[in-house]
């Protein structure tokens, strides 16, 4: 493998494979300490005008190589992310405050979907053949789209544009691209708010692949139109776990606590609302408030820290108005309690756990990005099935039961993109993941996601 050292003390675009810088700077911050993180760039429009035209160009050669070449050249990129993990998983707790450990578990989880992703076979399939004619579905790549891997392995050309919150490994992942694909295939612009409209607006910008909330998502979904670009959109979700009254208590409460809080609870799939059939549900409650008392809150570098920060400021305050429901709505606490902003410098937030809160209290309503779990009493299957369903977003969701007829009768009744039995957060790079209603439209990964950075092609060949 060649030489694919980084150097993560600095940070700059990359236009056309060229490490560039701009004229003004910006920093993040560290969420665990306050302390500001380095300097990244803030892109121009120019920049952006640059980068499109170095992307379109690069498309013409990019676009007619073959799976294989892209194959491999994705194999040795994976190859250079994991030689690097160490720096790349220091990074990400930098700018994002996640515990050290999740953050190794994350940047594994990258090299796994770049192979995973280039290993599925993208088809052509002969939909009629007779002796005059042949007429066959194929899929090329549709221009200059986002996200690395699907774009890549499709033919497209990228364009990453990482958040302002958390541009370091984004800018580092594209550095390190550069050394595995030609010059305009993959290339990388950090920015502040003005950059997301400049890209979705661009005329020489084919697709955009968008991860983030769903008013957002509007947004970006509004100004794809102008320009009638393919859009993929990850929005936001609420997403219930259903514990019927068979499970087994002290096996399943690690792992739910462990799937409610993952990242301070700032993953999209993470359990948001938890409904725990009322024969079980004193015992549990109990249970689940003594295990998430043994996991420690703290700064991501520290050994054993579960609870690092929420990610900046804005989400904490968010998360602090949130909060203070719990004493204007008179909400009963299991654990935790309104945010006490005056004993850390980061954005600290103690998990709590909401009990039996009403069905329209805003912690039931709101998805927080943010440790509070409401624990809601059932009785009725179909009353449950209900109260899960009745929201506007429809991303993820459980059902927990020995039972597995029953398990799988509720489970088929859910409103979301993926429903899990007995677990909840499972992923595949094999296994497309999208949501229902409002929480996005169209897939990534799978067959599924790949397909979505193609145009569909129908071939139809007169035989002469």
């Amino acid at each position: 493998m060649m030489n694919a050292t980084l150097d993560f003390t600095t940070f700059h675009n990359v236009i056309n494979n060229e490490l560039t810088s701009t004229a003004t700077s910006r920093h993040g911050i560290n969420p665990a300490t306050s302390e500001p993180n380095p300097e990244v760039p803030v892109s121009t429009q120019e920049d952006l005008d640059r980068a499109v035209k170095a992307a379109r160009e690069a498309f013409k050669r990019w676009s007619t190589t073959s799976f294989a070449e892209r194959r491999a050249a994705l194999a040795a990129y994976a190859d250079a992310i994991e030689a690097n993990a160490a720096l790349f998983a220091q990074t990400l707790t930098m700018e994002q405050g996640k515990p050290l450990s999740q953050s190794a578990t994350e940047v594994g989880m990258a090299s796994t979907w770049v192979r995973g992703l280039s290993a599925i076979e993208i088809p052509e399939t002969v939909i009629e053949e007779s002796e005059d004619k042949k007429i066959i579905q194929r899929y090329t790549p549709i221009g200059v789209a986002g996200k690395i891997v699907p774009a890549v392995y499709t033919g497209n050309t990228v364009i990453v544009k990482p958040s302002p919150f958390t541009p370091y490994c984004g800018l580092k992942l594209v550095e390190l691209a550069t050394k595995f694909f030609p010059p305009g295939v993959v290339q990388c612009l950090s920015g502040d708010d003005t950059l997301g409209p400049m890209i979705t607006e661009h005329p020489g910008i084919d697709k955009i692949s968008f991860t983030g909330s769903i008013l957002t998502g509007k947004r970006v979904m509004a100004s794809c139109a102008k320009t009638l670009k393919r859009v993929t959109l990850e929005l936001g979700g609420n997403d219930p776990a259903i514990v019927c009254d068979d499970v087994d208590v002290d096996a399943i409460v690690p792992q739910i606590g462990i799937l409610s809080y993952l990242c301070s609870a700032q993953i999209c799939m993470m359990i948001k609302r938890l409904y725990v059939h009322e024969k079980i549900y004193d015992e549990f409650l109990e249970k689940l408030v003594s295990f998430v008392k043994t996991l420690k809150v703290g700064n991501g570098m520290e050994a054993d820290t579960f609870f690092g920060p929420v990610q900046n400021k804005v989400q904490f305050e968010k998360a602090k108005d949130l909060f203070d429901t719990i004493a204007s709505d008179n909400l009963k606490t299991a654990l935790g309690g309104p945010i006490d902003d005056t004993t850390s410098s980061g954005y600290f937030i103690h998990p709590t756990i909401i009990d039996n809160p009403p069905e329209n209290s805003r912690v039931v309503q709101e998805e927080p990005f943010a440790p509070i779990l409401p624990v809601l009493k059932w009785s009725d299957e179909a009353d449950v099935i209900e109260r899960a369903n009745a929201h506007e977003t429809g991303l993820a969701s459980s059902v927990w039961s020995k039972d597995m007829d029953r398990a799988t009768r509720i489970a088929r009744q859910m409103q979301s993109g993926s429903v899990w039995v007995n677990s909840h957060f499972q992923v595949s790079p094999n296994a497309p993941f999208g949501g229902h209603k409002q929480s996005g439209i169209g897939s990534e990964w799978g067959l599924t996601g790949l397909l979505g950075y193609c145009n569909t092609q129908m071939l139809w060949l007169h035989k002469a």
